[in-house]
């Protein structure tokens, strides 16, 4: 959702940003109506603002006059490269790490709470997941998002101060008990989570650290939940993130 967007005081641009943000990867054409529900707006003020987006190229009008993301947002999205540099950097590591596991294998940046998908490679015989590039993953629930969570005292504080879904009888909820997992992802420098986002999956996570000491993203391998021995893979997803940390520190 992307809020009430009708808030009193709330700028034009707000507005027309909440309409953007309306649209999301499960729902990316939507009625007018849809659009009102989710930013709040009334269906007059909604109808005016998509006008505006249709106009400058931001938003599109299908021919069954419903709304899908524009040209012009898409091309504006092409000069976001940090994450799409990132992937490629890491990419050539990360199918050596999967060719040496033949699990499931992908690289997260922090973003807004949330841990950003930025490059997967899928193992055709290993479990399934729901990951896609551009999927944000709840930071609590995954070995990727504690250890992004862990090496970001201010992600770490948001997490803390908010309610958390559970998402197996596994997911790990509690503060008191989420600040000591995050603490040991610390200590140990590599993160394990045993079905806590599904029933039948572990995953296993390491920080990617540049050459200036700062964390700027987790790699994971995520395999079924009867793999015997979910310890043997640290040892490679270890070298696997030093080596993308000095592809990174090479690249800057």
């Amino acid at each position: 959702m992307a809020g009430n967007a009708n808030e009193p005081g709330r700028a034009t641009s707000s507005r027309l940003l909440a309409i953007l943000e309306s649209f999301t990867p499960r729902d990316p054409v939507l009625t007018l109506a849809e659009i009102a529900a989710r930013t709040g707006l009334p269906k007059s003020t909604a109808h005016r603002l998509l006008g505006e987006l249709v106009e400058w190229g931001g938003v599109e009008r299908t021919a069954d006059a419903r709304y899908q993301v524009g040209l012009r947002v898409w091309k504006l999205g092409l000069l976001a490269q940090s994450p799409k540099v990132l992937g490629e950097i890491a990419h050539p590591i990360m199918e050596d790490l999967h060719r040496a596991s033949a699990e499931n294998v992908q690289l997260a940046i922090l973003d807004r709470g949330a841990a950003l998908v930025v490059e997967r490679i899928r193992g055709s015989d290993s479990v399934h997941t729901f990951t896609r590039i551009g999927a944000r993953l709840p930071l609590h629930a995954t070995a990727v998002g504690k250890v992004l969570a862990a090496y970001s005292p201010e992600a770490e504080r948001e997490l803390l101060d908010r309610p958390l879904p559970a998402f197996t009888p596994h997911t790990i909820t509690d503060p008191k008990r989420l600040r000591s997992a995050l603490a040991r992802t610390r200590a140990q420098g590599i993160a394990y989570v045993f079905e806590e986002m599904s029933a039948d999956a572990v995953s296993v996570a390491c920080p990617i650290v540049d050459g200036t000491g700062e964390v700027r993203a987790a790699v994971s391998i995520v395999f079924r939940s009867t793999v015997p021995n979910p310890y043997r893979f640290a040892a490679a997803l270890r070298t696997a993130a030093y080596g993308i940390g000095r592809s990174l520190g090479s690249f800057n």
